[in-house]
């Protein structure tokens, strides 16, 4: 009866746009967070799980991205729980334009277990860090959702060190270059985009601690580009990654960026693993403390910075 219940008139607020007038006209509580706020109203329809609980977790997933970037990425969010049938988080989305807001569709029979192994909201959270690009640089917009989402919420202590890594050694490979590949920004496949944007950040951010010696990373680049544009800058893709570079020091963004853009720039995944000292090991990974580049993986998924 939950999951019949959960879908019940919920069309409105399944649209391609956000209800914002709808929203408006829902209860909502207040969610205070460094330099901002969540506001969160639910959708008619039914979960099992107390309300409670799932403010708690979308509290919880606010703060691993808060602490990311040094602040909530916005001033003020809305955030729309639609329930639906069935279990577990559905689909996600984030709007920027009139205002930012974020929705998300939660199963009418989710549990604990599925709000805790989520990391959908926290990537649609993740959205709201990067201004808006042109449509062929979707990629660095999904891209640093797909892989902030997991850095955050292993800095924050949600997932293990070990499952952010085999998440990567998992997902990466679908973001390489295939027959025809005409680089990131001609390339707009699932897989480029998602998982080859989600390489790129990778990539630069041990660059980036190769040549700082690992006294910056790309956390420090993309806070440096929130301080510095919002979702109405519309600076171009080149400039963006300029404030970053400047941040850092090292224009990594940059020179990465002109190699992976029109050219497909084959990565060698096994070798990388190598140097980073992450062994598949079945549905995990062994973690070797003794690999040349085993500080830098650390440095990854240690706590947020002060």
């Amino acid at each position: 009866m939950a999951a019949a219940g959960a879908a019940e008139d919920n069309s409105r607020f399944l649209g391609e746009r956000m209800p914002y007038a709808e929203f408006d006209r829902l209860p909502a509580t207040r969610i205070e967070l460094p330099g901002g706020e969540l506001i969160v109203a639910f959708a008619p329809g039914t979960l099992e799980l107390p309300r409670e609980r799932v403010l708690d977790w979308v509290g919880s997933s606010a703060r691993a991205v808060s602490a990311y970037y040094g602040r909530f990425p916005v001033v003020s969010a809305q955030l729309l729980i639609v329930p639906r049938a069935g279990q577990g988080v559905g689909s996600g989305k984030a709007w920027n334009y009139r205002r930012p807001a974020l929705r998300i569709a939660l199963g009418g029979q989710a549990t604990e277990e599925h709000l805790r192994h989520d990391w959908i909201l926290v990537h649609e959270m993740v959205h709201l860090a990067f201004p808006p690009v042109a449509v062929r640089h979707n990629w660095i917009q999904e891209g640093l959702a797909s892989y902030i989402e997991a850095v955050a919420r292993a800095q924050a202590g949600q997932i293990t060190p070990e499952q952010i890594w085999f998440d990567l050694v998992s997902g990466l490979p679908k973001g390489l270059p295939q027959t025809g590949d005409r680089g990131l920004d001609h390339t707009p496949t699932w897989g480029r985009t998602y998982w080859g944007g989600a390489l790129y950040c990778l990539l630069a951010d041990l660059e980036i601690r190769r040549r700082t010696g690992n006294r910056f990373g790309l956390q420090h680049a993309m806070r440096a580009v929130l301080a510095s544009a919002n979702r109405e800058t519309g600076l171009p893709l080149e400039r963006l990654l300029a404030i970053g570079d400047h941040a850092v020091g090292v224009p990594v963004l940059t020179e990465l960026y002109d190699s992976m853009k029109d050219r497909p720039a084959p990565v060698d995944l096994d070798a990388l693993w190598q140097r980073l000292g992450v062994r598949p090991a079945g549905r995990s990974v062994i973690l070797d403390e003794g690999a040349p580049e085993a500080a830098l993986r650390r440095a990854i998924t240690a706590r947020p910075l002060e």
